[in-house]
């Protein structure tokens, strides 16, 4: 037998994700279970932890199930497959704690939590495209549901043992029910890709500023000035205005109840109008970034970034009592800003996208890159002058750009002189660690 991998051939596993249209009546229905399945989690936790640890197995768990979906009506909502899908992904969750790539499961909250709701077997779907707009699915114990069809799926004639659909998973968010089709197929692997090296450093005025001024920006309006951030750059004006309104409703109808009054209907209808202007914002944002990196993998073989440590850029600076810290607004804005731009989203798109296409991403050590002269390879003090603006103040040089084209112009030179690279695999896992500290390099 002829292994995948000698046919120049390899396994390729991506999602599709479409809207549902279903009545109020289902939706009450794939809210139910939902909730059930949420519940399910949570007793599972609560087993695990009453447990001792050599009872702890899968077979004990699953009988646990069993019995508590014949005594509780509500937990018998959720489908059975959908049950050993939650369970499955409780001990897969575990797996992932004690190999380091994750935390440790812990209870879901009923408004913290997303709603969803696994259907583990792609065979069950059913799926039909009615015409060119919308397509039908079987969905459990709801019956058949329109979806928007914005993608050729590989069904009827088109699916096969190597090209199929495995699943699906049945998301909630502020728009609506949405359903996301797990998709194998067969496909010949990537040839290397002989593209140009670039180095791209992230930034908050350049969002990916490149080191051969192949900058790629949001095609908005200019942003803000340093130290303040648009919070709703992704809407256009007329939105931004009807988000202005909502939360003034909102912040005036919440300082009439009382303390420990019910949310009122009228109050959690404006909640979720809110809530549907942010997830279109974030919406459009994943969507630039998804179009970005394609551009991005296509275009270029090797591609440089930074290896940042976002959770600590963007801590409060708040301080303590004793030691209040200073310019607080402004780097609350800042950390706005950031957190805004999803640098980490945006290189683990890169990543898989990369090794799609037969490129490589590399890390680098991210000290001193913004303040390091890229013609010159000294560090002044006092080089660079405010957000947009380096220049190089050695006698010897007087080099003048844009300090992130600087910094994506230091961040390809320590690549391409060795030193301390990371190189990111396929799965975007990181290889062998980089140094805390980067060495002054020599004059170009």
């Amino acid at each position: 037998m002829i292994a995948v991998s000698e046919l120049g051939l390899a396994k390729r596993r991506f999602g599709h994700r479409a809207r549902l249209a279903l009545s109020p009546a289902e939706i009450r229905v794939m809210d139910d279970q939902a909730h059930a399945a949420r519940t399910m989690w949570n007793c599972l936790h609560a087993w695990w932890q009453m447990m001792p640890k050599d009872k702890r197995t899968l077979a004990a768990a699953d009988a646990a199930i069993r019995e508590a979906r014949k005594e509780l009506d509500f937990l018998a909502e959720l489908p059975a497959q959908a049950s050993q899908a939650v369970l499955k992904t409780y001990f897969r969750a575990w797996v992932n704690c004690w190999e380091g790539r994750a935390g440790e499961p812990n209870f879901k909250a009923r408004f913290r939590s997303a709603m969803s709701v696994d259907i583990p077997q792609g065979r069950d779907l059913n799926i039909v495209r009615v015409h060119r707009r919308w397509g039908m699915v079987n969905l459990p114990k709801v019956g058949r549901v329109r979806f928007r069809w914005t993608k050729d799926l590989p069904v009827g004639k088109r699916a096969g043992t190597d090209n199929r659909i495995t699943g699906a998973r049945l998301v909630k968010d502020a728009l609506g029910w949405h359903i996301a089709f797990r998709i194998q197929t067969l496909e010949a692997k990537p040839q290397p890709h002989q593209g140009p090296e670039v180095g791209i450093d992230a930034g908050v005025n350049i969002p990916l500023a490149l080191s051969n001024k192949d900058h790629q920006d949001h095609g908005r309006p200019p942003r803000l000035p340093h130290g303040t951030a648009d919070r709703d750059k992704w809407l256009p004006p007329k939105e931004k205005a009807k988000l202005l309104k909502l939360e003034r409703q909102a912040a005036h109808r919440k300082s009439l109840r009382k303390k420990g009054e019910k949310t009122s209907r009228r109050l959690q209808h404006t909640y979720d109008q809110i809530k549907q202007l942010r997830a279109k914002a974030t919406r459009r944002a994943l969507d630039w970034q998804h179009k970005t990196t394609t551009y991005l993998a296509r275009t270029y073989g090797v591609i440089v970034v930074e290896q940042l440590n976002i959770t600590n850029m963007v801590k409060s600076a708040r301080g303590t009592i004793e030691e209040p810290g200073k310019n607080v607004k402004a780097k609350a804005g800042l950390n706005r800003s950031i957190a805004q731009e999803a640098w980490g989203r945006t290189v683990t798109i890169l990543t898989y996208k990369l090794a799609r296409y037969g490129g490589r991403l590399v890390k680098v050590p991210a000290p001193n890159t913004s303040r390091r002269c890229s013609a010159c390879g000294f560090t002044v003090p006092g080089s660079r002058e405010d957000q947009a603006t380096f220049v190089c103040k050695n006698p010897d040089c007087d080099f003048q750009c844009n300090a992130d084209w600087n910094a994506a112009r230091n961040i390809l030179h320590l690549y391409r002189i060795g030193h301390d690279i990371v190189e990111v695999p396929a799965a975007g896992r990181r290889g062998r660690r980089a140094a805390k500290t980067v060495k002054p390099v020599a004059a170009r």
